[in-house]
C-alpha cells in the first residue's frame, strides 16, 4: 500500500497512541389470604428500554475454565481470544465460555489495542499524546485543579482556625460540618473532569477508596440499577410487608454460584440448596459491621387463613467497606465451623421451600448497617425464634438500620421433594395444597337443576 487516505492516516496516528493495558400488619397493611391467592402468581413482568442493549446469556455452570486442549473440537475452532483484544460481543460470549474469563477494560479500547498491535504501532502514555488541542485542553484543566486545590487548603485553614475558637461548641460543631461538606464537594470537583481518571473509572480500575470514583459510582448506581432494585422491592411489596421503609443507599448483587440472580428472579430448589455470595457495593468512606437476614416472607398460616414469616438465615459482625465488597456466606460457615471463637452466623442456612400447590415464597435478604460498628453477641442471636420471625421489631431491638436489600422467589419444582428431605422435611414434602370447591349458593343450585 503506496499512501494512505487522509481520514485512515489520521486513525493510524492515533493507534500509535495508545496506552498499555495494565494487568490485571399491626402496621395497618391489608393481609395477604392464603384462601385467595393463587397457587401460580403471575410473574413480575419488566419491559426493557427500547435503545437497551440485551446482556449476553449467562455461561453455562462448569466448575474450571477449560483448557485449548480439554476443549470440544468447536471451541478450538474459534482460534486465540486474549481478554485485552476481544472487540466484540460474539468473542466476549466465546472468551467467557471457553476460558470462563472476562474482557478486561471498554470494549472501544480492546478494539483500538487490537488494531494497535496489528500494525505494531508504538505505544504512548496516555497522558503524553502528542495532540496540541489535547494538551491545551488538559492545561486549563490543571489549572482549574490547582485553584480547587488552593481553595481546599484555605478552607481547611478556617476549619482549624474555628476549631482554636472561643465559640460555644454546638457552634463550632456545626460551622465545621458545613465547611467539611463543601472540602469534600472541592475535593471531587478538582478530580471529575481528569481524562485519567474517567478513563480509569469506565474501565474498572478505580480506586474506591477514593471520593472521585466513589462518586461515579454511585451517580452510575443511580441512574439505573437502583430504579430497577427499587422498583422489584415495591412491586414485590417487601416494604410494607417486611419493614415499613427502606431507603436504599448501597448497590447489591446476588449470586448462587456462577449463577448471578436479578432481582424477584425464580430460583431453581437445588441452587438455593447452598448459600449465596453477596456483593455490596457501599458509596461511603470506612468500614461498617453489617448484619444479613434472609426472611421468607410467604409461610402459610392455615389456622389463621394468612401468611406468616420464617426467618433462614442471620450472620452479624460481617465487615465491609468501598472496597471489600464480597461477603461469601458459604465460606463464613465453613470458617465458624472450624473456629469456636468469632464466630458470625447466628442462625445457620435453611434451604428455601415451599409446599406442593402453595403460592410462591419470597426471600428477601437485607442488609442491615450495626450501630456505631459495634459487636453483637451471637450466642444471644441465636435463640431468635425463626417461626414468626418480625424484621421490623429485630432491626428496632439491635438498632440496626437498613443499607440495602433484593429478593429471589421459589416455588415447588421437580427438585424440591429433594431438598425438602435432605433438610429434614420428610413429612412436609408430602402435603399438597389443594383448592377447595366452592359449593354454589341454594338458588342457583336450584336454577341448575331446572336447566
Amino acid at each position: 500500500m503506496a499512501s494512505l487516505t487522509p481520514s485512515m492516516r489520521q486513525f493510524s496516528t492515533c493507534l500509535r497512541c495508545v496506552r498499555p493495558v495494565p494487568a490485571a400488619n399491626a402496621n395497618g397493611v391489608p393481609q395477604r389470604m392464603l384462601s385467595s391467592s393463587a397457587s401460580a402468581r403471575e410473574e413480575v413482568q419488566t419491559q426493557p428500554a427500547a435503545d437497551a442493549t440485551p446482556p449476553p446469556p449467562p455461561p453455562p455452570p462448569q466448575s474450571a475454565a477449560v483448557s485449548d486442549a480439554e476443549a470440544p473440537e468447536y471451541m478450538q475452532k474459534w482460534g486465540k481470544l486474549d481478554p485485552e483484544m476481544v472487540e466484540n460481543k460474539k468473542q466476549e460470549r466465546r472468551l467467557l465460555r471457553r476460558e470462563g474469563v472476562q474482557p478486561v477494560g471498554s470494549r472501544r479500547r480492546r478494539a483500538a489495542l487490537r488494531l494497535s498491535a496489528i500494525h505494531k504501532t508504538e505505544e504512548i502514555p496516555f497522558e503524553q499524546l502528542p495532540y496540541q488541542c489535547f494538551q491545551e485542553a488538559r492545561k486549563l484543566l490543571q489549572e482549574d485543579r490547582m485553584e480547587k486545590l488552593r481553595e481546599i487548603k484555605n478552607q481547611q485553614h478556617r476549619i482549624q482556625a474555628i476549631a482554636a475558637s472561643d465559640a460555644s461548641e454546638q457552634s463550632k460543631r456545626d460551622r465545621i460540618a458545613h465547611l467539611k461538606r463543601h472540602v469534600e464537594e472541592l475535593v471531587i470537583q478538582a478530580d471529575i473532569n481528569d481524562p485519567t481518571v474517567k478513563r480509569k473509572f469506565e474501565d474498572g480500575q478505580g480506586d474506591m477508596n477514593k471520593p472521585i470514583y466513589r462518586y461515579l459510582a454511585e451517580k452510575k448506581w443511580r441512574e439505573f440499577k437502583r430504579k430497577v432494585l427499587e422498583q422489584r422491592v415495591t412491586q414485590l411489596s417487601l416494604v410494607p410487608d417486611l419493614l415499613g421503609s427502606l431507603d436504599l443507599v448501597a448497590d447489591i448483587d446476588l449470586s448462587f454460584g456462577r449463577k448471578t440472580v436479578a432481582p424477584g428472579d425464580f430460583v431453581e430448589s437445588y441452587i438455593s440448596e447452598k448459600l449465596p455470595t453477596l456483593h455490596v457495593q457501599t458509596f461511603t468512606p470506612g468500614e461498617k459491621l453489617v448484619t444479613v437476614a434472609v426472611v421468607d416472607a410467604d409461610v402459610p398460616a392455615l389456622e389463621e387463613d394468612s401468611f406468616t414469616t420464617r426467618c433462614h438465615f442471620i450472620a452479624s459482625n460481617i465487615r465491609i467497606s468501598p472496597s471489600e465488597t464480597s461477603i461469601p456466606l458459604q465460606r463464613i460457615a465453613e470458617d465458624d465451623k472450624k473456629s469456636a471463637d468469632d464466630k458470625k452466623i447466628a442462625l445457620p442456612w435453611i434451604a428455601p421451600w415451599a409446599h406442593k400447590g402453595a403460592p410462591y415464597h419470597r426471600l428477601a435478604i437485607v442488609v442491615l448497617e450495626q450501630n456505631e460498628a459495634k459487636k453483637f453477641d451471637v450466642s444471644k442471636l441465636s435463640t431468635i425464634e425463626r417461626n414468626g420471625f418480625n424484621l421490623r421489631n429485630f432491626v428496632r431491638s439491635q438498632k440496626l438500620q437498613p443499607l440495602t436489600a433484593t429478593l429471589f422467589r421459589t416455588k415447588w419444582d421437580e427438585t424440591m421433594a429433594e431438598v425438602m428431605e435432605r433438610a429434614g422435611l420428610k413429612e412436609e414434602a408430602k402435603i399438597e395444597f389443594k383448592r377447595k370447591r366452592v359449593e354454589p349458593l341454594p338458588y342457583k343450585r336450584r336454577t341448575e337443576r331446572m336447566r
